[in-house]
């Protein structure tokens, strides 16, 4: 029986969901800034009182290890940038994209923007994937919207994964 690619785009993604949910149901609040060595991306409270992401215009090399936080943080900007433009809207800047603060308001900022993001799928037909992607490749024509969306699986799936193996590494160096 064939499948759309919408919905092979869309079961990948809840695949891919059910991975995260698994971490994200296991999170403890102090799993989040957790740095597991001194060479940390986090976040950090500004005067202001807001969170403000670690971050470099140019990547050092060695790439610094990121907490939970910023790793959660991450996956909000971008996840954001892309439903925005999915949408047809201009996203925030990295530097308007807030991070909610760790625990319980991290995971339901997160379980929000898979609500968004469902929305956008839930939008689109077989024909819409053939569309020019939006985002991150608006300047190159051989690049579609199924592109966009099997990228998003991908770097869901990727920074699951981080989080997913910070959060087991804090717990085996509790013991």
């Amino acid at each position: 029986m064939p499948t759309s690619r919408c919905d092979l785009m869309r079961w990948q993604f809840d695949l891919t969901w059910s991975l995260f949910e698994f971490h994200l149901e296991r999170l403890e609040p102090e799993d989040f800034l957790w740095e597991p060595v001194p060479y940390c991306w986090t976040l950090r409270r500004g005067a202001d009182g807001e969170w403000a992401p670690d971050w470099a215009e140019t990547e050092p090399d060695p790439v610094p290890v990121p907490t939970i936080a910023w790793v959660g943080w991450h996956i909000g900007w971008w996840w954001t940038t892309t439903i925005d433009h999915a949408r047809g809207r201009t996203p925030p800047d990295r530097t308007e994209v807030g991070w909610p603060g760790g625990g319980p308001a991290a995971v339901e900022w997160l379980r929000g923007l898979r609500a968004r993001w469902l929305e956008v799928l839930d939008g689109l037909s077989d024909a819409d994937l053939d569309a020019p992607a939006p985002f991150p490749w608006q300047d190159d024509p051989d690049k579609t919207v199924a592109h966009m969306l099997a990228w998003v699986n991908a770097e869901l799936m990727k920074n699951a994964a981080e989080i997913g193996q910070l959060r087991l590494l804090r717990a085996a160096s509790a013991r």
